[in-house]
C-alpha cells in the first residue's frame, strides 16, 4: 500500500467530513524538490501537464493491459445508463457523473459531483475501498469532456477504456497515447470518435467511429 493511515481531520475548525489526513509510506514520499515550478500556474496550464507526464512516466505504475475488447454496441448504450442513474442530476440538472462499466456493460458504481474531478475521485476511492482497483477489463465513462487530469487518475487506476460525451483535450489525447489507453470522445446517440486504442474496439462500420 502507499500509505500507512488515512483519517478524517477533526481538528479546532475543521469540516469533520470534507477533508482527511493521509500519512504515507516512506517509500510512496514524493521528491517534493522536483515538483517546485516558478511560474504563475493554472488550471488549463498545459506546462504543468507535461511536466506532470514526465513524473508519471518515471514512477512504478503498472502498464495498462493489451485487452480488453470491447463491442461497438456496448459503448453506445452507456449514455443511456448513465443518465438514467444519475439520480442527483434529475433533481438538480446541474451534477457530473462518472461511471464504471462491465465487459457485458453492467454498471458497477457511480458517483456524481458538482465538479467532473471529483465525481472520478469519489468511483476510484470506491475501487480503493472495495478492492477493485486495478479497473482492468472495465469501461469508464464521465458525463463532461474529458481532461488531461482525468486521464492522468484513470491512468493510474488501471482504466483501458475511457469514454467522454463530450471532446477530449489534446494533452488528454496525449495521455492517452502514451500510457496505452483507449480514448473515446463525444459519445453520443449511436456515434462516437475513438482517439487512441482503437485496437479494443471490435471492427466496425465508419459510421460509428471516426
Amino acid at each position: 500500500a502507499d500509505f500507512t493511515n488515512m483519517t478524517y481531520c477533526v481538528d479546532g475548525n475543521q469540516q469533520e467530513y470534507n477533508s482527511l489526513r493521509v500519512q504515507l509510506t516512506v517509500d510512496s514520499m514524493p521528491h517534493l524538490h522536483q515538483l517546485e515550478r516558478h511560474f504563475f500556474t493554472n488550471s488549463a496550464c498545459g506546462v504543468c501537464g507535461t511536466t506532470m507526464l514526465d513524473d508519471l512516466s518515471e514512477r512504478n505504475i503498472p502498464t495498462i493491459p493489451a485487452g480488453p475488447v470491447v463491442d461497438p454496441s456496448l459503448i453506445t448504450s452507456l449514455p443511456d445508463k448513465l443518465r438514467q442513474s444519475q439520480a442527483l442530476f434529475e433533481s438538480t440538472g446541474g451534477l457530473h457523473a462518472a461511471a464504471l462499466f462491465d465487459l457485458d456493460g453492467n454498471l458497477l458504481a457511480l458517483r456524481e459531483d458538482v465538479g467532473r474531478h471529483n465525481a472520478l475521485d469519489k468511483l476510484i476511492g470506491w475501487g480503493l475501498l472495495n478492492d477493485q482497483l486495478p479497473f482492468h477489463n472495465k469501461v469508464l465513462m464521465v458525463s463532461g469532456r474529458a481532461s488531461y487530469e482525468l486521464l492522468q487518475k484513470s491512468f493510474v487506476a488501471g482504466v483501458p477504456v475511457f469514454c467522454a460525451v463530450s471532446a477530449p483535450s489534446s494533452l488528454a489525447v496525449n495521455v492517452a497515447e502514451r500510457f496505452g489507453m483507449t480514448l473515446i470522445g463525444f459519445l453520443r446517440g449511436n456515434r462516437f470518435n475513438v482517439y487512441t486504442g482503437i485496437e479494443r474496439i471490435k471492427s466496425m462500420e465508419p459510421a460509428l467511429a471516426n
